[in-house]
């Protein structure tokens, strides 16, 4: 900048003097005017040929000034950019001398913290095993009622509706059991997440303790303390998780018997839902005295209690086997007032029994029998009034006729 300056002022001073002598020549032409004009041009051509040097400099300074400047530039960026990066630096190093300061402060207290937690742990430990202790009580009665169920199994044919009830209750108590058992395995499981949080914490002030060796002997005595119950606590838990391994392959055991056990109610189920049920209970009539008359009559027990496999029909009198087998008949005649009561059964219009009585008096007398027969599929049972012989029934249904199916063949 200062070359540019000087070159303007040369550039300025030539022309006032070129101007100067202009005006010198035009007070004396008059006297000189030849020799004037001779050192007039002369001076000119040398003042136009500095001015077009000068301007070639200047033109080449203003370049090189550009090009300077650029630089210049360039270079207070860079140290701008430098001074920015240390202030960055400058701050950066003081926050992390107040965060080690604060650490300091803070370890002490995040030591007492994990002290508790510690603490914490150990007592959830002893109610861990506590709850352990009862779930094997538990696994203990749960075998015992498996037992009992076993024994209970050679029963199921002739107690299957009792048996079923029982498995179905000792199911509901295993799967409680299976209930408590998973929620034990949650429990271990979140007690080892927190002990490898625990682990994974002194490993970190442990870390912390050997950058504050000497200001931390008493803290160093306590995470050895801690070291110690947290081994203590450790091997708390492999125990734990052994006991837990012993429980879930009893269980394991419980359950596949108890599959065993309900794949064989399942088929007595299945047994029993194939046979055939046959049931029947009915009265005779509600108009009271019932004969004698001339001939023999087939009584028709028109109140049906029970017809389970609707096998007998009230409208013929007539029990038809709805499949082969073995089964109890029963029959009640009630005399009032009559001298002969009875009846005869008969099998496929085929009398095989004959049941009586004469009374003396003419009062009531009840007469009852039963009979257990082989038949087959489509034989039929009736019941016949002999002639000259009477029955009563009412309300109170005195005179009844019933049956069941005792096992198919």
């Amino acid at each position: 900048m200062r070359v540019v300056l000087g070159l303007l002022l040369l550039l300025l001073g030539l022309c006032g003097s070129g101007a100067q002598g202009e005006g010198g020549g035009l007070d004396e032409r008059g006297a000189v005017e030849e020799s004037s004009e001779q050192t007039t041009k002369q001076t000119t051509t040398d003042i136009w040929a500095e001015v077009r040097a000068l301007r070639d400099m200047v033109v080449e300074l203003k370049v090189e000034l550009k090009v300077e400047l650029r630089n210049m530039e360039a270079r207070v960026k860079d140290s701008e950019s430098q001074v920015n990066e240390l202030k960055a630096e400058l701050m950066v190093t003081k926050v992390q001398m107040e965060l080690l300061q604060r650490e300091n402060s803070v370890q002490a207290t995040q030591l007492i913290s994990l002290e508790t937690r510690l603490t914490a742990t150990e007592s959830k430990t002893s109610d861990l095993e506590k709850q352990n202790a009862d779930l094997q009580t538990r696994l203990s009665t749960s075998e015992s009622e498996l037992l009992v169920s076993k024994s209970r199994i050679d029963q199921l044919e002739r107690e299957n509706e009792v048996q079923a009830t029982q498995l179905i209750s000792l199911g509901t108590r295993l799967t409680a059991t299976e209930s408590k058992t998973s929620d034990l395995e949650k429990q271990n499981a979140a007690l080892q997440t927190r002990l490898s949080t625990s682990e994974s914490e002194l490993l970190v002030t442990k870390s912390r303790i050997d950058q504050l060796e000497r200001e931390s002997e008493v803290q160093a005595t306590q995470l050895i303390s801690l070291g110690t119950r947290l081994t203590a606590t450790e091997s708390k838990t492999s125990d734990l998780e052994k006991q837990n391994a012993d429980l879930q392959t009893r269980l394991s055991i419980s359950e596949s018997e108890l599959l065993v056990s309900k794949s064989r109610i399942d088929q007595l189920e299945r047994e029993n839902a194939e046979k055939p049920k046959v049931v029947f209970y009915t009265a005779l009539t509600n108009s009271g005295q019932v004969g004698p008359y001339n001939a023999d009559i087939t009584l028709k027990y028109s109140k049906v209690f029970t017809n389970i496999g609707n096998a007998y029909n009230p409208a013929t009198g007539f029990f038809t086997a709805p499949a082969t087998g073995v089964y109890y008949l029963q029959f009640t005649v009630f005399g009032h007032n009559t001298n002969a009561m009875g009846l005869q059964v008969y099998k496929n219009n085929q009398s095989i029994m004959h049941n009586g009585d004469l009374q003396q008096d003419g009062g009531s007398e009840y007469l009852t029998n039963s009979l257990v027969l082989k038949l087959i599929a489509g034989d039929k049972i009736h019941l016949v009034l002999p002639s000259g012989y009477s029955l009563f029934d009412n309300a109170g249904h005195h005179s009844t006729f019933s049956g069941a199916l005792l096992f198919p063949m």
